[in-house]
């Protein structure tokens, strides 16, 4: 592993990455939720931004795009769809391209369903997925633009990630994240133990990301909608996994 990667709060919920190749000098920002706050995060860690990495364009992922271009004029990567508004774009991606900050290396993987242009970036050698707000910690995004088979799909791909990959999505919303998921699986030991992890991170005010890939697949019920019991738990025992899916992203939506 060679990356050097910061977390810090962004906004109300949000979380703001930099991701430093310290070999080279380039840094790039995970989305742009706050320019100042990103330039703090810079400055503490002593580097320059070179990359603004785009995963979709709600306002609270691209609101910090102008200012930083205008202080480091960095180059800002967004996804293909160019029906999209997002400012100051130098490079647009899709499924399949990959995305270098310094030798780092990022695999793009389009996830709609949030959002139709939402896309993923994936730093292998690193164990890095940067999912924004297709996959939460326990969780899963609205279905804003997309529709349930889509999400699902899209979750499908990033399920199938190695189990050490470690997952650093878009917001901090595990806390309500578990207490919906207990609601439907309140026997999963692994789903009781980060329940129980998450009340002590959040009692000593820290972030309760990244997570693994394999603790996602163990305990994030939207990832386990082709599990029979979760099928059962909310009546829709035999039915697609899409539909229990949509079920139980249904069910958050309301909750």
């Amino acid at each position: 592993m060679t990356a050097e990667i910061r977390l810090f709060p962004c906004l109300s919920d949000n979380f703001g990455y930099l991701i430093h190749d310290p070999a080279t000098g380039a840094t790039a920002s995970i989305d742009a939720p706050d320019a100042g706050q990103i330039i703090q995060a810079l400055e503490r860690a002593g580097w320059t931004l070179t990359d603004i990495l785009v995963t979709h364009h709600h306002q609270d992922h691209v609101g910090g795009i102008a200012e930083l271009k205008a202080k480091y004029n960095c180059r800002v990567v967004a996804p293909h769809d160019k029906g999209t508004a997002i400012a100051l774009v130098d490079e647009r991606v899709k499924e399949g391209d990959t995305v270098k900050v310094g030798n780092l290396v990022a695999r793009v993987f389009e996830t709609p369903g949030h959002t139709l242009d939402h896309i993923s970036y994936v730093f292998d050698a690193d164990r890095a997925l940067f999912c924004a707000d297709t996959l939460f910690s326990i969780g899963c995004g609205r279905v804003f633009e997309g529709d349930y088979p889509m999400m699902w799909n899209s979750l499908l791909k990033l399920r199938a990630l190695p189990n050490d990959m470690r997952v650093y999505c878009g917001h901090e919303y595990t806390a309500s994240n578990v207490k919906f998921a207990l609601g439907i699986e309140p026997d999963n030991p692994a789903l009781q133990a980060r329940a129980a992890e998450v009340t002590k991170q959040r009692a000593a005010g820290q972030p309760t990301v990244p997570t693994l890939i394999r603790d996602e697949k163990e305990a994030n019920v939207f990832l386990r909608a082709d599990v029979p019991s979760v099928a059962a738990a909310v009546g829709l025992a035999g039915k697609s996994p899409a539909e229990v899916f949509g079920e139980l992203r249904e069910r958050k939506n309301k909750g």
